[in-house]
């Protein structure tokens, strides 16, 4: 799929989506997908780990999204209820990019304890996709412990998009590299069209 902000509107205008960021360098990937989906007209909510706001800032988010950029569990921004509560009920879709070896541990295990852990553990995954882009050293990826939560995961109810294989940051080639924001922007929107009653 295209990142041509027209091309995407027919499926991402006016949809309510949360995109999530964990803490490795494949975040900056991350910041062309929030751009092209808010000019498309969807209304982009970034969630972002501690780690997160190590290799991009908050401040990048909000001005993409044109929207606040949640980075604790304990500040409310926009709701009185509970935010993680308000958070989830208001996404129609969800993309965590990219999601780490330590991120995709704790999902795996139920734990809820960073702003998008507990935002994800409210989500109703029968009705709300919830997309994982792997992002990670090839050796990290090759870990038995990753591959038990790859597939604890994926008999939860979350869909895996990657990871691909190609160049990494620490200079390693193989299988971790995150997917491409177009190939993320298309499984969201094969997640999305498949998620929508007919």
């Amino acid at each position: 799929m295209t990142l041509d902000p027209k091309q995407l509107a027919p499926t991402f205008g006016g949809k309510r989506l949360m995109v999530c960021v964990g803490g490795g360098i494949a975040a900056y990937k991350t910041a062309t997908i929030v751009s092209r989906l808010a000019q498309a007209g969807a209304e982009v909510t970034v969630l972002m780990s501690e780690a997160a706001t190590r290799f991009v800032t908050p401040l990048t988010f909000q001005a993409l999204s044109a929207r606040p950029v949640y980075t604790s569990m304990w500040t409310h921004i926009e709701s009185n209820d509970p935010q993680h509560i308000a958070l989830a009920d208001h996404a129609d879709a969800v993309v965590v990019a990219p999601c780490t070896m330590d991120l995709m541990a704790r999902l795996a295990h139920g734990m809820a304890n960073d702003v998008i852990t507990l935002a994800l553990s409210a989500i109703d995954r029968t009705k709300t996709p919830v997309l994982l882009a792997p992002a990670m050293n090839d050796g990290m990826w090759r870990q038995p412990a990753t591959q038990r939560n790859a597939q604890t995961l994926t008999e939860d109810g979350f869909e895996l998009v990657g990871p691909g294989e190609g160049w990494q940051a620490c200079r390693h080639i193989g299988a971790g590299r995150m997917s491409e924001p177009e190939a993320i922007v298309d499984a969201l929107a094969r997640a999305m069209s498949a998620a929508t009653p007919t």
